[in-house]
């Protein structure tokens, strides 16, 4: 069970959301480089990095800071990027700079046979996330909804080589709600691509519940906010996580 930090990026800094909403951001830490350096040091094993700006824009955007936290974790840890990503050569550009997973949101919805030809071309690289909010997909920095049913769109990858579902309840991303429990492993349910439960892990309760034996059926969790406030005690988690393996 992988438990992943966040690293959101608007305008070059670090940064959490309210339900994906930019106008309502929390500035964590000015220097992303130096945020994923204490995450590495903290030992934990994957980094989950996001281009607030590039996912509006449809264009990386916050680059440069992408590029200073691969500089800074030194392959101390792994790194997963989504934001903007948008076209073969941007999954390219990105794997060979040095990120292992590249995370395809808004193109899986616009264009799905692009994300298999990519998970076909880089097997093991290419996650799908899934944005909902009530359980439809949304897209577009979540700007956009959509009436695609989200069980519905990860079947189309089933069999395309993707390594990971990043799976986020927007409604509860950033408000420490606890993570969507029954909506994330309904989805782990019904395909067999690993599933990432994302949006509202709230605490070390949480961190608890990702021990049970319904949860064992997802890769991890992804946690921002909790973190950064103090919530979850990164090395407690880190351990409570190991001895449960």
């Amino acid at each position: 069970m992988i438990l992943f930090p966040a690293i959101d990026l608007k305008d070059g800094q670090c940064v959490r959301l309210v339900k994906g909403e930019m106008d309502q951001a929390t500035i964590y830490n000015a220097d992303p480089a130096d945020q994923a350096r204490q995450f590495a040091e903290t030992g934990f094993p994957w980094l989950h990095v996001v281009d607030l700006n590039g996912a509006f824009a449809g264009r990386a955007v916050n680059g440069d800071a992408v590029n200073a936290i691969l500089g800074a974790v030194g392959g101390r840890m792994k790194v997963q990027l989504g934001g903007g990503i948008r076209t073969r050569e941007d999954v390219a550009r990105w794997l060979e700079a040095g990120i292992d997973r590249v995370i395809l949101g808004t193109v899986a919805v616009r264009d799905p046979e692009l994300v298999r030809d990519v998970a076909r071309e880089f097997p093991g690289r290419i996650v799908v996330g899934i944005d909902a909010r009530g359980g439809k997909v949304a897209v577009e920095g979540w700007a956009e909804a959509s009436t695609l049913d989200v069980v519905d769109l990860a079947r189309k990858f089933e069999d395309a080589g993707v390594a990971a579902i990043v799976y986020t309840d927007i409604d509860r991303d950033g408000i420490l709600t606890g993570i969507n429990w029954d909506a994330t492993i309904a989805l782990a349910e019904a395909v067999s691509i690993p599933v990432i439960a994302s949006g509202g892990l709230a605490s070390m309760d949480d961190i608890e519940r990702l021990t049970q034996p319904d949860a064992a059926k997802l890769e991890g969790a992804i946690s921002g906010r909790a973190i950064y406030d103090g919530r979850i005690d990164p090395l407690a988690a880190l351990t409570r996580l190991k001895d449960a393996a």
